[in-house]
């Protein structure tokens, strides 16, 4: 068994992710593009550019070889923003073999397909036993070293077992889980909601609007994924709830960060102009709202962020048309709408115009 695992990416994720493996006594093969990188991480071991802050462990050694991680690790790890995934996932399966084990650590959507990074995995290598990383796991607070804990989502026991064997650890706890659908579906909308989490910050809303943003929003992630096969339950694990807290809640959420500068008045090309991070909800949404429109699942969250950002519609008009989203109950097992008077009595009582 080779000993050495692979971590593809040295961003802010991807070099956090190969640092906790290091804690556990392995060596780790860090692939980057970027040569500069790759001679700073083995130099002088450290990423400040994506990870600022943290020593690099001495079992971590940086590569620009791709041949060299898949002939070197059986375990790696695909730790890319999404819209490479495709083009790293090629190149990855030039030389990999079958026996291989090949985990996502990317939370995202490839647009022009809609094809999760798991599907992505095994249409472009030879590789059948693939898995999902997924969790709260904001690297800068692993990074200082805050408990967490994280979900390795496959249908196979083997890529279970040794992802967690890979990362558990007394402040990284592990948890197996074989819905592979619903936890990549958790960790890629849940960016989504982060963004109106930040827009609701941004615009100085209360924790009991967060609150209600999150509970809907946990909701509409659960109807996306039960629509395409996942389990509902996964949603209330910590590929769902959990990270989807984290992100709504957390400053270092890039993807709550950004919902709150579109709040300040700044617009997405200005942002994205001033940020060497990579924004995953901005490219999420336009899947999920493609995929909802055309299959017709109810998802009024993301499409109001879908026209925030890609119709330049008016942040408080958005939220004022998701308080106006029809009344009904909590519960979808409940299939009826409540009664009409109960609407008469909504439409009479309208927003307050201050808050508008």
């Amino acid at each position: 068994m080779k000993k050495t695992i692979g971590v593809l990416g040295s961003g802010n994720w991807g070099t956090t992710l190969a640092n906790l493996i290091a804690q556990r006594g392995q060596s780790v093969l860090l692939w980057s593009r970027n040569p500069s990188t790759v001679q700073e991480i083995n130099h002088s071991k450290t990423n400040q550019k994506y990870t600022p802050g943290l020593k690099i462990l001495d079992s971590i050694h940086a590569t620009s070889s791709m041949k060299e991680v898949a002939e070197s690790c059986e375990l790696i790890f695909v730790v890319v923003p999404s819209k490479v995934f495709r083009e790293v996932s090629q190149e990855l399966g030039t030389y990999v073999s079958g026996d291989q084990i090949l985990v996502s650590g990317t939370k995202g959507i490839e647009n022009k397909t809609f094809r999760m990074m798991c599907d992505i995995l095994k249409e472009e290598t030879c590789c059948k036993k693939v898995g999902a990383l997924s969790g709260p796991n904001i690297a800068t607070e692993i990074i200082q070293g805050d408990p967490s804990g994280s979900v390795i989502a496959s249908h196979y026991n083997e890529v279970i077992e040794r992802v967690m064997g890979a990362l558990q650890q007394p402040l990284f706890k592990m948890y197996g889980n074989k819905d592979v659908k619903g936890v990549e579906i958790g960790g890629a909308l849940k960016n989504i909601i982060a963004i109106a989490s930040g827009i609701a910050t941004g615009l100085h809303l209360g924790n009991n609007s967060k609150a209600f943003l999150i509970s809907r929003g946990i909701v509409e992630i659960s109807r996306y994924g039960k629509f395409f096969g996942a389990d509902p339950k996964t949603f209330f694990g910590l590929s769902g709830i959990g990270d989807l807290m984290a992100t709504c809640y957390s400053e270092h959420s890039r993807n709550n960060t950004f919902g709150r500068k579109l709040a300040s008045g700044q617009t997405m090309d200005d942002i994205l102009k001033a940020s060497n991070m990579v924004i995953e909800g901005i490219y999420t949404v336009q899947a999920v709202q493609a995929l909802a429109q055309k299959f017709n699942i109810f998802m009024p969250i993301s499409a109001g962020i879908y026209r925030v950002l890609y119709e330049n519609a008016n942040l408080k008009e958005v939220i004022r048309d998701l308080m106006s989203v029809r009344v009904t109950y909590e519960s979808e097992d409940f299939k009826e709408d409540v009664s009409h008077i109960t609407h008469m009595l909504v439409n009479k009582y309208p927003i307050p115009e201050h808050f508008l």
